[in-house]
């Protein structure tokens, strides 16, 4: 069950980075006068991402020890 968690939690982390580099790539592709305010929120989006995926991998390891040394 735990392993489930994992992999669920994984491929959530994967889709919020994905969908990061979207936001970065509409920036990209914007034409308008606020395309480099676009373009930043973008890279504030991918930073942001990875950082939270790293934080949820992180964690969902955490609990997945925990729960490996109580079994």
């Amino acid at each position: 069950m735990v392993g489930m968690l994992q992999i669920i939690t994984y491929l959530l982390c994967v889709y919020l980075v994905f969908k990061a580099v979207e936001i970065f790539n509409i920036g990209l592709a914007s034409s308008s006068e606020i395309r480099g305010v676009s373009i930043a929120i973008g890279v504030l989006a991918i930073i942001a991402s990875v950082a939270l995926a790293i934080h949820f991998g992180d964690a969902i390891d955490a609990q997945a020890g925990s729960v490996k040394s109580i079994v």
